[in-house]
């Protein structure tokens, strides 16, 4: 992810996007072929973890995910990224929302948590950034209680000729990591001792969760 690490112009180009569902659901279809509606439909599965849960999202970005969280919603909230301009973004949506919202700098590969500490972890659009998402997904689950579920998107190759050329042009430019399959995907999740629920493609976009 050292492309995102200190690029503001590509933190801002895409948070302008992804908080902008009018904006993003075209732009889903053009690039990705994909409906974007399902990645906001399980963002707001959030506002259904039950009071005193621990959630974890990482990476966070530019606090994307925060809006899943009711105003009421009694959650420990935790945000991570390693990119210290996602980390003021989050904060800054973080206040504009009124969440209650703990914003740390991790690195993906080696979270600073203990084991069996959440329970549930969101992971949006992060995974197809990393050179080793396998290893990532290997520490998300160690943080993860039994019981406990990660869910999230990944982009994926396979889907068309025309995806596949934007992911090796995000990859050559350091945004992206070198892309991987759907098969993949279910790899990294079973590899990681957690059992696959439910893992659908949307153009190139594979949608995920998976239970500890």
């Amino acid at each position: 992810m050292a492309g995102w690490a200190g690029s503001r112009l590509s933190a801002r180009v895409y948070d302008f996007g992804v908080e902008r569902e009018w904006l993003a659901r075209p732009a889903g279809v053009l690039l990705w072929g994909t409906d974007t509606r399902l990645m906001y439909e399980t963002i707001r599965t959030i506002g259904a973890m039950p009071p005193g849960s621990s959630v974890l999202d990482v990476p966070c970005g530019g606090g994307l995910a925060l809006r899943g969280m009711r105003p009421e919603q009694d959650l420990r909230y935790v945000a991570a990224d390693i990119s210290p301009v996602m980390l003021s973004r989050t904060r800054a949506q973080a206040s504009r929302l009124q969440r209650p919202v703990l914003v740390t700098a991790a690195d993906i590969t080696r979270l600073p948590f203990g084991d069996n500490r959440f329970d549930l972890c969101v992971c949006f659009n992060g995974l197809h950034c990393l050179p080793d998402p396998a290893a990532a997904v290997r520490e998300i689950a160690r943080c993860l209680k039994d019981g406990a579920q990660l869910v999230g998107d990944t982009i994926v190759r396979g889907a068309g000729l025309r995806q596949d050329l934007a992911l090796s042009a995000f990859h050559r430019v350091g945004l992206f990591g070198p892309g991987h399959t759907v098969d993949e995907v279910e790899r990294w999740l079973s590899d990681a001792g957690l059992r696959v629920d439910r893992l659908t493609r949307s153009g190139a976009v594979a949608h995920f969760a998976a239970t500890r």
